[in-house]
């Protein structure tokens, strides 16, 4: 069965509530796969079933998001595009039963791994970005602007998670994405693109050894968070390969702002969330 973890809670209830019914209906599907009591008829109803609840859900979701101006509102409408799709795409009306019951498990795989992995590297963030910095042409407010988001890179107490390696790559994390952030907002740098890709790579390959660390100290271990720890990963290292570098040669500044926020703040929730759980030894 697949469980609804505290990992995955967002801390609204409303949205907590309807992920762990979506849960709960995919483990439904799972228990009559195990009892083979599944014919195409009952596949049919099940999966009507799950795209209309999962349709509810991702329009509750949406609306919460515009209320409270959400920047990632278009990258989760996309998000729901897609599951609703990969559901609806399955033909079943010519299948046997056999094939159906075959095509639900291969269906309900895909809905597990996709509904941990969508909130806990998408949902999780809701409500938790800041507003986009916009670019000022006034030198002094773009000082003081800086001066104010400084404090936002700081490696303090609160993020260490007592396991020495683990905190001095987090510590390193929370360099790049500063480095990252200072070279965007240095409107005397011309030409930046280049320096943004570089560091931007570098976040990523950092990122890759960093977690790979960590889930290698996991397994050692026998940490029982390992899975939800790794799909949390995938979820991050996929928005981070997924960056737009289009985007950032055009030099759309509020892009770039709402990526950095996205990164340093899903860092921080994921260190205070998952990572202060692993234990130390």
């Amino acid at each position: 069965m697949y469980k609804f973890t505290k990992d995955c809670m967002t801390g609204i209830e409303s949205i907590d509530k309807e992920h762990e019914q979506l849960f709960k209906i995919i483990n439904e599907a799972q228990a009559l796969l195990e009892e083979q009591a599944v014919d195409v008829k009952t596949v049919k109803s099940i999966v009507a079933h799950l795209v209309d609840y999962a349709a509810e859900h991702f329009a509750h979701e949406e609306a919460y998001m515009e209320s409270i101006n959400d920047p990632e509102l278009m990258r989760q409408k996309k998000e729901h595009t897609d599951f609703a799709n990969k559901v609806k795409s399955v033909d079943f009306d010519n299948m046997t039963d056999e094939e159906s019951r075959k095509e639900l498990a291969e269906l309900v795989k895909f809905l597990a791994k996709w509904l941990y992995h969508h909130i806990l590297g998408s949902d999780i963030m809701i409500g938790k970005l800041e507003p986009v910095v916009h670019k000022t042409q006034d030198s002094k407010k773009a000082e003081n602007v800086s001066t104010a988001k400084k404090g936002m890179f700081e490696f303090t107490d609160e993020y260490k998670t007592d396991i020495d390696f683990v905190d001095a790559e987090h510590k390193k994390l929370f360099e790049i994405i500063e480095r990252t952030y200072e070279v965007i907002n240095d409107y005397y740098l011309h030409d930046k693109y280049d320096h943004i890709v570089s560091i931007i790579n570098e976040l990523k390959d950092y990122t890759k050894l960093h977690f790979k660390d960590e889930e290698e100290y996991m397994e050692k271990i026998g940490y029982e968070g390992l899975a939800a720890q790794k799909l949390a990963h995938e979820s991050f290292v996929d928005r981070l390969t997924g960056i737009n570098m289009e985007e950032v040669d055009d030099g759309q500044q509020e892009y770039l702002f709402e990526l950095i926020d996205y990164l340093l703040e899903w860092l921080k929730n994921h260190i205070l969330k998952m990572d202060k759980q692993i234990p130390a030894k």
